[in-house]
């Protein structure tokens, strides 16, 4: 007796690894109450576990997709869902040009490509505040916003131009393993100019072709925190068919609850 119930407690736990087992090309998050940048509304913000891709989306993988879905390529690509920018960087539908990596992450994409990218993989662009928890992470620490030279480093990036070596996995990943959150590209994100729409609240969303990156400077927690200033600026100023050549994604994925 006390046999079959040993088998039978191993056969769940096999299928519960099974079941859970991290993503490929993904790390997984443990998530915990953080304090943002900006409070919406409650002053701490609380993110659940969940799986993030470990570099951006690449040229070679968005090249991919648009082969599978060509409703994505430049020339089929319907206005109200990317600008006229929209994968400015390649020559034809489904080739970049020739001063193009295929490792190099995919920029020039609307924020509605990117979601249904995402979504065409199983997985979702992640939230403002997903990313700023993660982002806020260095090589040792899970929060490292109160070390000047962190928040120094991540200047310095923002203010070095886009050049040819803007290949994926050349920066150290952090502490969660993840690399290339800053010094690369900006990111999309799912949630929109969450404080400002109406002035206080997340839930002030009604319209997709609104959506787009964060919001602006108003009810800061940190003032000194410039990098995070930048990246909070540049997503308020962003609409969701907009496309930017130093604007790329990555993926995150839900983690399933526990019976």
């Amino acid at each position: 007796m006390k046999s079959q119930a040993f088998r039978l407690l191993f056969a769940m736990l096999v299928f519960q690894t099974m079941l859970y087992a991290q993503s490929e090309g993904m790390v997984t998050i443990k998530g915990s109450r953080y304090l943002p940048l900006y409070g919406r509304d409650s002053t701490v913000v609380a993110v659940k576990d969940f799986e993030m891709d470990v570099y951006p989306v690449t040229n070679s993988q968005f090249e991919d997709f648009v082969k599978k879905y060509p409703k994505w390529q430049k020339s089929k690509v319907i206005s109200l869902f990317a600008d006229k920018g929209y994968l400015a960087n390649w020559k034809s539908d489904t080739e970049l040009k020739d001063s193009e990596k295929p490792n190099s992450p995919v920029t020039y994409v609307s924020w509605f490509a990117a979601k249904d990218y995402c979504e065409c993989q199983g997985k979702r662009l992640p939230t403002v505040d997903e990313w700023e928890y993660v982002a806020m992470a260095d090589k040792t620490t899970k929060d490292a916003r109160v070390k000047p030279e962190y928040n120094a480093e991540i200047l310095a990036w923002y203010e070095a131009p886009r050049t040819n070596e803007n290949t994926i996995g050349l920066h150290p990943e952090n502490f969660w393993g993840v690399h290339d959150l800053h010094g690369l590209v900006w990111e999309w994100t799912l949630d929109f100019n969450s404080v400002l729409i109406s002035g206080e609240s997340r839930k002030d969303v009604d319209k997709d072709n609104n959506l787009f990156c964060g919001s602006a400077a108003v009810n800061a927690t940190d003032l000194m925190n410039y990098a995070a200033f930048m990246r909070y600026a540049i997503r308020g100023s962003l609409k969701a068919k907009y496309s930017m050549k130093n604007l790329g994604f990555r993926c995150v994925k839900d983690i399933p609850n526990e019976f």
